[in-house]
């Protein structure tokens, strides 16, 4: 087989980027910490390299003797720096992936799966027209939606420190350094790993919902602003060269949502106020850009019209403007700029209160919307065009242009979350509140469905001023009340959904149609309106299972069929794969949600509705985590169609968006796997997919069996899983603003989803992600003899299937028992630590072994190498950490009150953390 010359050596600058780092956080730590300190960090570090390499329990052993008598100061200088070369690990291999990626497109290697020139060749391959791809366009939907939830562990300021740490090292590959700049980068970078060890790792207190936001807006700052727009022009650009008898103007289909701010389920923090103050800052965050840019383009067009034609609307714009400086008379672009600037001050005080930092030149009125303010930005445009400067019109301008069609005044649409359970509640009171029901909860489901499609109807509120109601009801009618003055305020687009947590039934959806009627969202008559998507989150394996009836049976209600008419037809329905997976394990989970696609997609092209799908996927595999790319092309066929919504969560939105060069990237994948999935047949592309649904029928009922044998029916597992991982130390730990349980109890089923996966990852052995698939094969394989050849020929032949086994491939490479057992001597109940422990340890076994089958392999991740490299690096940094977290925890439970005891398993988990990277 030949070799890409590129693979030579291809990894070397990784090791000297590490090895760099390394040595110089190894100073630090000497300078700061003495030499005593750094020799134990040595010794320490190749004592667990030692173990990584050879697995000899005596090293181990040595390991244990090494760490278990620090004294407490310097056993935080060991975890501090062990979870700080993780971090710069990370660096130095994120800064890797995009050196790798811009020496193969300077070699003009062949395209890569997942950019958007590989997505068109497949089209092209596929013989898709080009207007089956313009239509695509004109319906596509396509949106990773930020939420904060509680896995993102480092601080904003650490991430801004990784953001200079980065751009050092980039500077390092792109630019040929003289001795004196190549000194001066070694210096800056001493300087950022010393700031970074004499900074704080830990947040003093818990996040408010509001830092969140401010976190989530940084990341338009960083990546948003510029890459999404360039995005647009590259698909814009590369659609024209392919296909240049059509004229390519592509619609604002790539946009980013929301939930921070507006994610009440489970969150008692989240309020009117809340919501007001998000969208404000957002909507700062909007228009600061937009000044910046105009501010920017002013000195960019300084073009005189002495020299070059302008248009006459151009002249008039420039008329209007406030400024009138004689020394730009003759300079008509920058005197609509001024004007365009000044209206821009205008709308931040009057919008946002907030006074821009450079001052504009005189008074000038506000803009109303943002299509007002990209009339004027295209009437610069046009002139450029029109008088021989059309490539004047192809860079800042155009981006911004995009920028403000795309971002509005708005920023980035705030979806609104509630547990069902909380409508009702809030329904059931106003409806006994205007003596119309006394006891709405008590309704079985038919009459609860006649009562509020009566409701709904009529143009009588339920709702009065002059009552009572309880604080639950008040907070929830405040939101939707906030809800109507926002949109007037910041546009449709800001907040333009509505989302049903824990859905069940038709009255779900109609509940949530009342309180928007109550808040003039939703308007009755005879052509009733509703102004925003009402959206149902289908969660449990239950849920899931009667997901498409619940749909079919809303759609056959005359008066929401006529509500959807005013929604263009268009209904999203949202897959919940974290508690579904928490509920049944990660096979069945995943394969009720595919089944569950099928079924909804059936049943909407039956009514004869356009389906969305919003994937509420978590960071990690056992929150449905892993490649976005092949879990977009492993949808059943029909179930994209243009459209996708998925959650972007927790520190996976730090590795996806915290660098422009990566943003850039993980934006062109989603668009180019949505295109794949919607326009070529991915699933039915080797032989139909269809034949094999009854094998994972029954692989699914043996697996969830063998999960919830384990998880709900063995007695001491609750127990098991509190004392033998972090969870309970999770929920004092300050990463976000959300409680760790929905309700004041130890039960798993109200755990949340997120500290479930994340504990099990903090001991390593990664449970979610993977238990139950070895029982279910072993099962399948004892009945069907043949059956292991039925297996390899779906793995070649279903995307599904193949994405399944490569995320538990990926997990199991994480997973390490020796460490899990560690934590399993943190169960004081010996009996039921050994009982539990050993049928986790047999199951993962059973699981590797017929994965590794399945595959063909003699080990794990072996098509995936730099995967393997990378864990194999960080091992030896986690595994001392693992070791002390488990001794900590010893003592922080047996009554140690020292805070340094706390801090440190605190600081361990963040660098765990680092270390595994999606683990939340």
């Amino acid at each position: 087989m030949q070799t890409n010359p590129l693979d030579h050596g291809k990894d070397e600058p990784l090791r000297d980027d590490i090895r760099l780092l390394g040595r110089i956080l190894g100073d630090t730590v000497r300078e700061q910490e003495g030499e005593a300190v750094f020799d134990i960090v040595e010794r320490v570090r190749q004592t667990a390299i030692r173990f990584a390499r050879s697995g000899d329990p005596s090293s181990r052993d040595e390991l244990a003797a090494l760490l278990d008598p620090l004294p407490r100061d310097t056993t935080q200088a060991v975890v501090r720096a062990f979870s700080y070369f993780l971090q710069l690990a990370n660096i130095a291999e994120d800064e890797h992936h995009i050196r790798r990626r811009r020496a193969h497109d300077l070699v003009g290697s062949p395209p890569r799966e997942g950019s958007l020139v590989f997505a068109l060749d497949a089209l092209c391959t596929a013989a898709v027209s080009p207007e089956a791809i313009g239509d695509f366009f004109a319906h596509a939907l396509v949106a990773p939606v930020l939420t904060a939830h509680p896995t993102e562990v480092q601080r904003q300021s650490l991430i801004r420190n990784h953001r200079d740490l980065a751009r050092l090292l980039d500077q390092r590959e792109r630019l040929q350094m003289t001795p004196e700049e190549e000194a001066e980068n070694d210096w800056a970078l001493s300087n950022a790993v010393l700031t970074l060890w004499q900074s704080r790792m830990l947040r003093p207190v818990r996040l408010k919902v509001i830092d969140e936001v401010k976190n989530g807006i940084s990341y338009f700052k960083e990546t948003f602003f510029t890459e999404l727009p360039r995005l647009y022009i590259q698909a814009t650009q590369q659609l024209q060269k392919r296909y240049p008898e059509k004229i390519w103007a592509l619609p604002p289909f790539f946009r980013i949502g929301s939930w921070i701010g507006g994610d009440r389920d489970g969150n008692p923090f989240v309020t009117a106020e809340i919501l007001r103050e998000a969208l404000r800052l957002q909507s700062a965050a909007a228009l600061s850009h937009y000044l910046d840019e105009v501010h920017e383009l002013g000195g960019e067009l300084p073009l005189s019209d002495l020299l070059v034609k302008v248009t006459p609307e151009l002249v008039a714009l420039a008329e209007k403007s406030t400024d009138h400086s004689p020394q730009r008379i003759d300079e008509p672009y920058r005197r609509a700029l001024s004007g365009i600037y000044a209206r821009l001050a205008a709308t931040s005080r009057a919008l946002d209160h907030v006074e821009p930092v450079r001052h504009e030149i005189g008074a000038a009125e506000p803009y109303a919307t943002p299509e007002a303010l990209r009339a004027d930005l295209k009437v610069l445009a046009n002139s450029l065009k029109l008088n021989g400067s059309a490539s004047l019109a192809g860079g800042r301008l155009r981006r911004l242009l995009r920028a403000v069609q795309v971002f509005g005044f708005h920023l980035a649409s705030i979806d609104l979350r509630q547990n069902s359970d909380v409508h009702a509640r809030t329904v059931a009171e106003l409806l006994a509140k205007a003596g119309r029901c006394p006891d709405y909860e008590a309704l079985p489901e038919a009459e609860r469905i006649k009562l509020l499609v009566e409701e709904i109807a009529t143009p009588r509120p339920l709702y009065s001023p002059y009552l009572n109601y309880s604080e639950e009801t008040e907070g929830e009618l405040a939101i939707f009340f906030a809800a109507h003055e926002l949109r007037g305020k910041y546009g449709a687009a800001a907040l333009p959904n509505c989302i049903i947590s824990k859905t069940d039934g038709v009255s779900d959806l109609l509940e949530l149609s009342l309180l928007l009627k109550e808040s003039g969202l939703l308007l009755p008559g005879e052509k009733p309106r509703l102004d925003v998507n009402v959206i149902p989150l289908f969660e449990t394996i239950e849920d899931l299972q009667k997901s498409a009836v619940t749909m079919d049976g809303l759609f056959k209600l005359p008066a929401y069929r006529e509500l959807l008419q005013s929604r263009g037809d268009e209904q999203e329905v949202m897959l919940g794969y974290s508690d579904s997976n928490k509920d049944g394990g990660f096979l069945t989970s995943g394969w009720e949600l595919y089944k569950a696609e099928i079924e909804l997609t059936r049943v909407f092209r039956d009514h004869g509705v356009r389906l969305r799908l919003f994937h509420g996927r978590g960071g990690s595999v056992g929150r449905g985590g892993g490649p976005s790319y092949h879990a977009i092309l492993a949808q059943p066929a029909g179930a994209v169609s243009g459209q996708i919504r998925l959650t972007e969560q927790g520190e996976v939105i730090s590795t996806k968006y915290g660098n422009a060069d990566t943003g850039r990237r993980n934006l062109e994948v989603l668009l180019a796997a949505t295109l794949e999935a919607s326009l070529t047949d991915h699933e039915n592309k080797v032989e139909p997919a269809e034949q094999f649904h009854g094998v994972l029928d029954d692989l699914s009922q043996r697996a969830f069996n063998a999960y919830r044998g384990l998880v709900y029916e063995t007695p001491g597992f609750t127990t098991y899983f509190r004392q033998s991982t972090v969870v309970s130390e999770i929920a004092s730990l300050n990463i976000g603003s959300r409680p760790a349980s929905r309700k004041a109890s130890d039960r798993i089923e109200d755990l949340r989803a997120i500290p479930w996966v994340f504990s099990w990852a903090q001991c390593r052995l990664m449970l979610p992600g993977w238990y139950g698939f070895g029982s279910a094969v072993d099962g399948y394989l004892s009945a069907n003899p043949e059956g292991l050849s039925v297996l390899r020929r779906m793995l070649k032949s279903w995307p599904f299937f193949a994405s399944l086994l490569s995320n538990m491939d990926m997990v199991l490479a994480k997973t390490d028992l020796a460490i899990a057992s560690r934590y399993a001597e943190l169960v004081a109940d010996a009996e039921l630590r050994q009982r539990i422990f050993s049928r986790i340890k047999a199951e993962w076994e059973l699981t590797r072994q017929h994965l590794l089958s399945i595959l063909e392999r003699d080990e794990l991740l072996a098509d995936n190498p730099m995967l393997r490299n990378s864990l194999k690096l960080r091992a030896p940094y986690m595994d001392p950490l693992n070791h002390l977290q488990v001794e900590l925890l010893k003592r922080h439970r047996a009554g140690d009150t020292d805070e340094r005891v706390a801090r440190g398993i605190h600081i361990t988990i963040n660098g765990i953390a680092s270390g595994l990277r999606n683990s939340g």
